[in-house]
């Protein structure tokens, strides 16, 4: 009965000596936070494998954005050296009357005006009058060596202009803009008798 007893007395102190040596250990350290089992864990190559992959993404993305880039700038270039050889047509695919006639889709493939040299090749569909009735029409004529045409550079393209009596009493001014990154270009012909009447459309070269 006694080393019984003995026994006891020894299993209980043994206790209470590791559980004062956990609380001293608690204390030493407050500010550690106690794990959860409910967190997730990552080991360390789940890490590096997920870091790999979003900088293969971004990778990718600057590919992308650099080749877009890249065929922008070549395009650009494409479309200025069509103007500075002045071997190029406008195709026209909307047409307006200003200041405020409605917006009318061209369909018609053989309508453009076409530039060689310093001939002019013109087949346009037109809106002759100043106040109603208003009356349409085609230029469809070819002017050699234009004598005041003027090309010149701007911050995002050209200006191409000249003027012409289309072979009447009249005077016709052409002046067309061109956007050199998106190819598109947009053609005004104004005259002191009628509305201005303004296409919208794309450069192309000639064929």
């Amino acid at each position: 009965m006694k080393r019984v007893l003995f026994l006891l007395a020894a299993i209980a102190i043994s206790c209470g000596m590791l559980i004062g040596q956990s609380q001293r250990a608690t204390k030493s350290h407050p500010d550690t936070p106690a794990k959860s089992s409910s967190e997730p864990t990552y080991s360390s190559s789940e890490l590096s494998k997920s870091d790999y992959r979003a900088e293969l993404r971004n990778e990718r993305r600057e590919a992308r954005q650099q080749r877009r880039a890249q065929r922008i700038a070549e395009y650009t270039r494409y479309i200025d050296s069509l103007v500075l050889s002045r071997n190029f047509q406008f195709n026209p695919q909307t047409m307006q009357q200003e200041p405020a006639g409605s917006m009318q889709v061209i369909n018609n493939p053989n309508f453009d005006l076409a530039l060689w040299d310093t001939t002019v090749d013109i087949c346009l569909p037109y809106i002759k009058g100043y106040t109603p009735p208003y009356y349409y029409t085609v230029l469809n004529y070819t002017i050699p060596d234009v004598a005041d045409l003027v090309v010149e550079q701007t911050a995002h393209g050209w200006n191409v202009s000249f003027n012409s009596s289309l072979y009447s009493a009249s005077n016709y001014t052409f002046a067309l803009e061109i956007i050199s990154a998106n190819g598109g270009g947009t053609l005004t012909i104004s005259s002191p008798w009628y509305n201005s009447v303004q296409y919208s459309g794309s450069i192309t070269s000639l064929y």
